[in-house]
């Protein structure tokens, strides 16, 4: 039997103030929503949830579906459900990001949905990471000029998702419009990975919104 405690990271008690991880490098910048070749933003305070299980086994495979209204992906790609994204990262990993809020209700859910005795994880790692979108013509040369992966249209279509080497060091890499793209990064980068984004970009006239 698969047990765990859950619990509400972000209660709604008008206390607790959530800050995403890109807080503190974005205080001070002020917002330019010019004409760029590029546009970066972050969409912050999303729920991440890391799930685990056996994909060959139908009762996972529906208890996902069920809940989250998509299957499974297939491997190096990202499935969109409205705000909700399902990545897959492994044979048996993958992330799931909901809208900001959302996370601790579907977390039970996908519990609730899981049979009794089947193995499988679920992880909350919504404060742990964050995610940023590059949108525009030149989305894809800023791209090329921070990851070793090939990101030409021909090997990088819409819906694929991967992870690599970016500046020097890791995250995930989604491409979810014709020049729109994500990037999936881990809290103690943020403020490299935003710091290189703004520099790599200034010739294509970045903006940040």
């Amino acid at each position: 039997m698969n047990t765990a405690n859950t619990y509400q990271q972000r209660p709604e008690d008008g206390n607790a103030r959530a800050e995403t991880p890109l807080f503190f490098a974005r205080r001070n910048e002020k917002t330019n929503n010019g004409a760029g070749q590029v546009t970066l933003r972050e969409k912050p305070l999303l729920g991440h949830l890391m799930l685990r299980g056996d994909a060959s086994h139908p009762a996972f495979a529906d208890a996902i579906r069920q809940t989250l209204g998509v299957a499974l992906p297939a491997p190096l790609s990202v499935v969109y459900q409205g705000e909700t994204s399902l990545q897959w990262l492994a044979p048996d990993e993958w992330l799931l990001i909901v809208p900001s809020g959302e996370e601790f209700a579907t977390e039970q859910r996908l519990r609730k949905a899981m049979p009794e005795g089947l193995h499988y994880s679920i992880v909350n790692v919504s404060g742990g990471q964050t995610l940023v979108e590059l949108a525009g013509t030149k989305a894809r040369q800023l791209l090329m000029k921070s990851t070793v992966y090939d990101v030409h249209p021909r090997n990088f279509p819409i819906g694929k998702a991967v992870g690599s080497t970016f500046a020097k060091s890791q995250l995930l890499i989604r491409r979810s419009g014709e020049d729109c793209w994500e990037l999936v990064i881990r809290r103690s980068f943020a403020d490299y990975f935003w710091a290189w984004l703004n520099d790599a970009g200034s010739e294509y006239g970045l903006q940040t919104a």
